[in-house]
């Protein structure tokens, strides 16, 4: 199982550590603390939280990347047929959708709550792992 640390998980949704930590103590995002006492992400648990800020997104977040980017997010969902499948990612208050050859979803693993980045350049998008 994939999770993530609240650094990380501000780094994927494009925000503070401050604002997870505040979502996380407000109930609307939920953690596990380690023996360390450390707050950890469940990886399910946070693409379905960035697919619900996709749903309702923040005005006020400006787009920092420009066209020719690699936007890191995290796997929100994958639907494989015979041949082919669509990746979503949401990086920070972007969705990113591309659609792959279903055996680069499998070698890579890619399923929801995985980290990966889109790399977009022009109309081509392609996913890969940082």
């Amino acid at each position: 199982m994939t999770d993530y640390s609240v650094g990380e998980a501000a780094g994927l949704l494009g925000v503070s550590a401050d604002t997870v930590r505040r979502w996380i103590d407000s109930g609307s995002l939920g953690a596990s603390r380690t023996v360390n006492k450390r707050r950890r992400i469940d990886g399910v648990a946070l693409a379905q939280f960035a697919q619900s800020l996709h749903d309702h997104p923040d005005p006020h977040m400006a787009a920092r990347e420009s066209t020719r980017n690699h936007f890191t997010g995290i796997v929100t969902n994958v639907v494989k047929d015979k041949v082919m499948a669509q990746v979503e990612l949401q990086a920070g208050p972007f969705r990113v959708v591309a659609l792959i050859s279903r055996e680069a979803v499998e070698d890579m693993g890619l399923v929801p709550g995985v980290m990966a980045s889109a790399v977009v350049k022009s109309t081509n998008v392609s996913i890969e792992l940082p």
